[in-house]
Formats: structure tokens, sequence, C-alpha cells
């Protein structure tokens, strides 16, 4: 394989070496912008669960747990180099009973029904094979009139962006149109888009 193509893969699902320096990378720089912007669209907090799918470095898990400081916060990812990079990231709250970052598939979630009150995915559904059937997985374990954030660093209609479907095997990205009819197509409701055009990203909000 192609070096670079290597490289840039492990977006997709960090390992080995070049994984862990991705990992930790996934916690700062533009990520971190994208995530302090989409969070300001996240209108719940407090008490109850939530879950950060497609945790990467685990900076995200942190955050929720600052937003849900009487409940418990999960990280999944399908990464075990992930797994581990969030794991250390947030060493204490896993220490203290409130936090467990584990490995799984967001095609099916290895959670009862009815779990959390908030999910949320950061620059991951590109890689998820079916976002409708994912999002049915996340709608069961979302509790009523829960709610489910998705922020992309992309918005689906810029050609810088498109280009990376080219070089990252399995990568897609979508409009926000595309992730509202995906959604409403899994049951979820009151949805809302914000693209960001002139910054190239996105991010959706729906509740169960």
């Amino acid at each position: 394989m192609n070096p670079l193509k290597t490289v840039f893969n492990n977006t997709r699902k960090p390992e080995g070496i070049i994984g862990k320096m991705m990992a930790k990378g996934m916690n700062a720089g533009s990520h971190a912008k994208l995530a302090e912007w989409g969070f300001d669209h996240l209108n719940v907090s407090g008490a109850g669960n939530a879950i950060d799918l497609g945790c990467g470095g685990g900076a995200n898990v942190a955050r929720l747990l600052s937003r849900f400081p009487d409940g418990k916060v999960f990280g999944l990812d399908y990464s075990t180099v992930s797994v581990a990079t969030a794991q250390k990231t947030n060493k204490q709250a896993i220490l203290d009973g409130r936090c467990e970052i584990i490995c799984g598939n967001v095609m099916r979630l290895p959670f009862d029904d009815n779990v959390f009150r908030a999910a949320t995915a950061f620059e991951t559904i590109y890689f998820w094979p079916d976002i409708t059937d994912a999002f049915r997985e996340v709608h069961r374990v979302l509790k009523p009139d829960g709610v489910l954030l998705i922020a992309n660093e992309s918005d689906g209609k810029h050609e810088s962006s498109l280009r990376w479907t080219k070089i990252v095997d399995g990568m897609r990205v979508y409009t926000g149109d595309k992730i509202a009819a995906a959604l409403t197509a899994a049951g979820f409701s009151d949805i809302s888009v914000d693209e960001d055009f002139d910054h190239d990203r996105l991010c959706v909000t729906a509740v169960k």
C-alpha cells in the first residue's frame, strides 16, 4: 500500500505506531475546534448517561463528563488503539467509576434499550457501513427524548473534502440533507441541521 495512504487510513481505524499518533492528534487542533462548535448545539446536560460513538482519543468523552456530572459517560470505538488512548485521557474518571471506554461496533451496540440521554458522533459517521442502520441502533439505546449530536468536518459539498473519499478506504461524506433523511428513516424527529459552508462543517441534532 502507498505509505501516504497507510497514514491517512489511520483516520478510519488507528492501528500501530501511526495509529497511536493519530489517536492523540484527535484530541487537538481542528478536531478540538469542531468539538467546541458542535457541543454548542447539545442542549441536554446534568443527570443521566451519555456516550461518545467513535470516541477516538477520548477528548469528547471528557467534554461529556463535564456536561453530565451526575451520570456515567461511555466511549465506544472499534480501534483498540483509540480505546487505549481514550482510557488514558479519562483515567481518573474511569477510576472514579464515572466513565467506561469499550471496544465495540456502532452497528451492534452492546447496550440495552433506552440507556442514554445523549449520544455524540464527531467525525465518525464517514466510516459507518450504513448510516441508516447505525442510526437505528443509536435510536434503540437512547431514552425517549434522548438526543443524538453529529458533527462533521465536512458539509459534503466542498470538493476539498470530497477528495478524501478517494484517499481513505471506505470513507463517505454526507450533506446535511442526506443525514437528515437517514435519521428520519431510523425513527428520529426534531432534526436540526446547521451547515457552516464557510468553514466546511456541519452539525446535526435529532431527538428520539
